[in-house]
């Protein structure tokens, strides 16, 4: 009688937000990079994506599927694919050296994923996916790849995803070798290494994006003369400079350096031909928020930072807390949602911030997501797939 049970693995993996950010392609096949980077994993409690791989003998004559959020999502793409390939070539290899594990690596994948967080809207879905993605199906079928080891797969699905296959700080090795097997993560530090940071996100916009962080990094790649500067010496220096910080625990470095390659990112952008935009009006009057932070503070106690996205990202200190959360308070009130508890931080220490800046913004900002440095991947038994093989209604 042949097997039909339906075997399921479960996991949960976080977002990610580059302090020293991925830009470019040396070979978009691989998924290779132009230059390494430097991230703080978020904490899952507030932005993650959890996932159920699947397989069994009952989904015979079926083809590998995925439902996102619910809705069936295509998977025929190269990128997803690659991941796949790498994955059952791993099982495979298992299943040949011991002829009595069950042969999982023949067999249809069902994989059910869910985001807690706007997909596409520059929050590191993709990342946050694919890691999920692999870690799963890797746990699906027993293998004992480190996760290191399995950041070359997942790096193949979405390049910030090799990132958040770890906890805490991690750096993506750019690599040098033409096969990408060098161009991995590896942990700088684990969250519990400095526990006290923080990060509060003002989501902008929920919409997708315009352009594609694939076709635009493509564009710069091929236009920008700012890039080849970046990625020979601003980065390099960025990433010494942001490893020293953290080892230190020097918040002013840290925020230096992350502002510093924010706008550095964006400038390349800009320099692109045609130009890219990702940021606005109300990601502006974030940066000039922050500033007007710092100076009350009379140092710098935040650190603002954007990806391919209009989304703020600041990064601060809890024990600085009240100035900076209490200043975003003071600007958004108890109408937007997100805020930690239910309730607006107190804006007994917020700073003053130019009307028409606090205008934009009010107007702007949709919600927050206050949240800390987290960890990597978890397995979980909240399965998004029942026994009977079937998504759970939920």
């Amino acid at each position: 009688m042949a097997d039909t049970k339906v075997y399921r693995a479960t996991t949960t993996a976080p977002v990610n937000i580059a302090v020293v950010k991925y830009w470019g392609k040396r070979d978009p096949k691989l998924n290779l990079p132009t230059n390494s980077s430097l991230s703080v994993t978020l904490a899952q409690s507030d932005l993650r994506t959890l996932t159920t791989a699947t397989c069994s003998a009952a989904f015979q004559g079926q083809s590998d599927s995925l439902l996102l959020n619910g809705e069936p999502s295509d998977i025929s793409g190269a990128r997803t694919q690659a991941c796949f390939r790498a994955l059952r070539e791993r099982r495979s290899a298992l299943e040949a050296a011991d002829p009595s594990l069950p042969k999982l690596a023949s067999l249809p994948l069902r994989i059910v994923t869910e985001n807690n967080f706007p997909t596409a809207a520059g929050l590191a879905s993709s990342a946050a996916g694919f890691a999920a993605l692999v870690r799963a199906i890797a746990d699906l079928y027993e293998l004992p790849d480190s996760p290191s080891q399995l950041s070359l797969i997942a790096r193949q699905g979405s390049g910030s995803a090799c990132r958040s296959v770890f906890g805490g700080y991690v750096a993506w090795r750019m690599g040098e070798k033409e096969d990408g097997t060098d161009s991995l993560a590896e942990q700088v530090a684990p969250a519990s290494a400095w526990p006290q940071m923080r990060a509060v996100v003002l989501v902008v916009s929920a919409a997708k994006k315009g352009v594609s962080s694939s076709s635009g990094m493509q564009q710069t790649v091929a236009t920008s003369g700012l890039f080849q500067e970046r990625i020979r010496t601003v980065v390099p220096d960025n990433i010494a400079k942001m490893e020293k910080a953290i080892a230190a625990q020097d918040f002013a470095a840290f925020a230096e350096v992350t502002m510093r390659d924010s706008n550095s990112f964006h400038a390349t952008c800009a320099d692109t031909y045609p130009p890219i935009y990702y940021m606005n009006d109300v990601s502006r009057a974030a940066v000039r928020a922050v500033e007007a932070i710092n100076a009350k503070a009379g140092r710098t106690v935040a650190a603002y930072t954007f990806d391919a996205g209009p989304n703020a990202v600041v990064y601060y200190l809890e024990q600085d807390a009240d100035i900076v959360l209490g200043t975003f308070s003071s600007i958004l009130g108890a109408g937007v949602d997100g805020w930690k508890g239910g309730e607006a931080p107190s804006t007994a220490a917020a700073a003053e911030v130019d009307a028409t800046v606090a205008s934009t913004l009010k107007t702007g900002v949709s919600r927050v997501i206050s949240t800390g440095v987290g960890e990597g991947p978890i397995k979980s038994e909240e399965h998004l797939v029942g026994e009977d093989g079937e998504p759970v209604k939920r």
